[in-house]
């Protein structure tokens, strides 16, 4: 591992990429699209990473995985928490109601507005199962249907078959 001037252990970009099980590609993309800064740079201009980035990069990967986000919004929710934190802070650095009444109404503001995107997720994914569910139902329907025309079209033991169904030459 890499160090700092202030001597706190900094990833460079290749440890950082094995960390989180991403592409140094990657990384540079998601700083590029504005998901992930680095904490520092070496002397000659390396990226750096702290505890703090590699938490962000596993949080952007388990919204991609759990939720199915893209990266736009990936970008929204990043932003969100962020506010969140800044909130977080700012809760303690205050200890008048009034501030603090300010802060609490703004960090439910932007949980809801959170909460309601997801759900607003969530509803289309349900929508999406439902259609599936819909198929499956049709197709077993399908395959209940053939199996009952095999059944019935089984040769009876000694009779001829039928010319029904053979391949002709």
């Amino acid at each position: 591992m890499s160090t700092t001037t202030s001597d706190s252990p900094m990833l460079r970009i290749g440890e950082m990429a094995e960390r989180t099980g991403v592409s140094d590609r990657t990384l540079r993309y998601y700083e590029e699209l504005g998901l992930l800064a680095p904490a520092g740079h070496s002397p000659g201009g390396s990226r750096r990473y702290s505890e703090h980035e590699v938490a962000r990069v596993l949080r952007i990967r388990e919204l991609q995985q759990l939720l199915g986000l893209n990266l736009d919004e990936i970008r929204n929710v990043l932003a969100a928490e962020d506010r969140l934190d800044a909130l977080r802070a700012a809760w303690h650095e205050h200890d008048d109601p009034e501030s603090r009444r300010r802060i609490l109404t703004k960090g439910m503001e932007i949980t809801t507005n959170l909460r309601d995107d997801v759900a607003g997720k969530l509803e289309r994914i349900q929508s999406f199962l439902a259609e599936l569910d819909e198929r499956l139902a049709r197709n077993r329907v399908l395959q209940s249907e053939l199996d009952q025309a095999d059944a019935t079209a089984r040769p009876v033991p000694g009779r001829p078959p039928s010319a029904k169904g053979r391949r002709q030459p």
